[in-house]
């Protein structure tokens, strides 16, 4: 099968590696020269992922066009905010019989869409599909098992997607939710932002236990006000990715959690930010606006936001868990 992966960020990069393995010929798209330089000849991002080397058969591009020409799957997984921009260039060319496998998860800031809403409207495809699920980069590339959910609307776009991506570490497990699924992939970022925030706080691990089970509730009434099906907590998507971002350090949302938790300067949180993607944080704007849009009321989210965004004391967290009916 030929594959198109447009980003080369950590997972990404991951991504390829399962596909290279399932013997897939892969191109792989970056906006960046240097970027395109440093793969080309170090084969890897050692920033990104250490000792990683991307299989010699995966091409290099800065050409929209070219990852796109002749593919059977185009695989978008790039940070939320950028995904518009490219389905834009990415337009000129897919038709409606392009199959997409969209691995970027969040919310759009400016108009609350998710990402299928987005890749939709601006392509005009309908076989696409969500790959979402608890799988950190360096997890992917250790070759151990996995268990991702695809959703998707189209059957065509979800065997395709299962034959790209299924082998004897990576398991996939479909569903028509993609709603559901969409909003647990943008959410749990949040929710690692409050877990970190605990930890930071000292809290222990039975606090943050406390945190990820009334975060379930929520997600669950979220995924219902949002037309989804509030069964998809259960899924790979759901609690799977929520239970591996909220508990581990190597979650980018938890880690900055962490910091707001230690009280740290607006100054180091802002240098945190310049150097790391932390899409809980671009996220929780873009959800706490879709919910006051939708006039659905999710105290946590509020309550996050305000620790976030308007400098509230964390610690408020801690009372709230206690307190909250």
């Amino acid at each position: 099968m030929r594959v198109g992966i447009y980003g080369t960020g950590a997972y990404g990069l991951a991504l390829s590696s399962i596909l290279a393995d399932n013997n897939n010929e892969i191109t792989m798209w970056t906006k960046f020269e240097e970027e395109k330089d440093l793969l080309v000849e170090k084969r890897g991002n050692d920033k990104l992922l250490p000792g990683y080397k991307l299989d010699e058969s995966i091409k290099i591009t800065t050409s929209i066009e070219e990852c796109a020409d002749d593919k059977d799957l185009l695989v978008i997984v790039i940070p939320a905010a950028f995904v518009r921009d490219l389905c834009v260039e990415l337009k000129k060319y897919v038709n409606e019989n392009t199959i997409i496998c969209i691995a970027s998860k969040g919310i759009e800031q400016n108009t609350g869409l998710f990402i299928s809403e987005i890749v939709t409207d601006v392509l005009g495809v309908d076989k696409y599909g969500v790959l979402s699920g608890p799988s950190f980069a360096k997890d992917v590339i250790a070759k151990k098992p996995i268990g991702l959910t695809l959703a998707t609307p189209d059957s065509e776009a979800k065997n395709v997607i299962n034959e790209a991506f299924r082998n004897e570490y990576t398991k996939t497990r479909s569903t028509f939710d993609v709603y559901g699924t969409e909003v647990c992939g943008a959410i749990k970022n949040v929710i690692a932002l409050a877990s970190g925030m605990l930890t930071g706080l000292g809290a222990n691990e039975s606090t943050r236990a406390m945190l990820i089970t009334e975060s379930l509730q929520d997600i669950v009434e979220m995924i219902r006000s949002l037309n989804g099906d509030g069964n998809t907590i259960l899924s790979f998507a759901g609690f799977g990715d929520l239970l591996l971002t909220c508990t581990s350090t190597n979650s980018r949302n938890y880690s900055y959690g962490k910091l707001v938790g230690e009280g740290k300067s607006k100054e180091e949180l802002d240098e945190y930010l310049k150097t790391t993607t932390v899409e809980g944080y671009y996220t929780l704007e873009s959800i706490y606006k879709l919910l006051k849009d939708k006039e659905v009321s999710i105290p946590i989210i509020d309550l996050i936001y305000s620790i976030i965004k308007e400098n509230n004391n964390p610690e408020e967290l801690l009372k709230f868990l206690v307190e909250k009916v």
